[in-house]
């Protein structure tokens, strides 16, 4: 029992690089921020952009969309930040984490509003048509707002699971709160720094994880 709580909860090393992972979580909550404003505005106005249905701009959405949901992010992240500055373009470890999320996101949530989009009964469309609306005032005032009850819950799981991925930037040198915790264990040779980061993520995400659930019953279809 001694040795469990020597390598996990060693209080030294705890008091020593509480500090550094405290730093390390607002990092997280800055970038988990800005990658779901961000992904799930991009993906919505991706979307309603497709309601157009313009055959160009419909086939590179759904280009987009597809080959951001199938690379695995972490390819996507060390291809932009060991490649692009053979490029002469040199971008930090903080905006490449944020991009590359920011459009996996977008993909992710593309195809979920779209589909929202699609589910909203046809009958909606004529009825706000036949009362003088355009195609635009339909989409925005009548259509959208269904769509977004629909898509409500999925999109927040899609979004909290993409944030959990700002544990990814370890590998690029993002201080996220795992990036402190590894540097902590490589100087401590302790395992209480990373005990410490995953009780920051729990107290981080599980608030989040209920909040979705929550919102999974509250928008479920009734019945269900």
């Amino acid at each position: 029992m001694e040795a469990f709580l020597d390598t996990f909860f060693n209080g030294a090393v705890l008091a020593r690089y509480a500090p550094s992972i405290l730093q390390g979580v607002w990092v997280t909550v800055l970038l988990s921020g800005l990658i779901v404003i961000s992904g799930i505005a991009g993906g919505a106005a991706l979307a309603c952009l497709r309601a157009y249905r313009i055959r160009p701009l419909s086939a590179l959405i759904v280009v987009y969309a597809d080959i951001f949901r199938a690379l695995p992010p972490l390819v996507l992240i060390l291809l932009v930040f060991f490649g692009l500055p053979n490029l002469g373009i040199l971008l930090s470890s903080f905006t490449v984490l944020y991009l590359i999320l920011t459009l996996v996101l977008a993909a992710f949530a593309e195809e979920i509003v779209w589909a929202g989009i699609t589910a909203v009964p046809k009958g909606q469309w004529e009825a706000s048509r036949s009362t003088g609306l355009g195609f635009t005032q339909t989409l925005i005032w009548v259509v959208l707002p269904q769509a977004v009850r629909m898509v409500i819950p999925p999109i927040t799981n899609r979004a909290i699971a993409i944030t959990k991925m700002t544990a990814l930037g370890m590998v690029i040198g993002v201080p996220d709160i795992l990036g402190q915790a590894t540097t902590a264990q490589s100087f401590s040779a302790n395992a209480s720094p990373l005990m410490l980061a995953a009780i920051a993520y729990v107290l981080l995400f599980l608030p989040l994880v209920i909040f979705s659930r929550w919102l999974e019953t509250r928008f479920a279809a009734p019945g269900v």
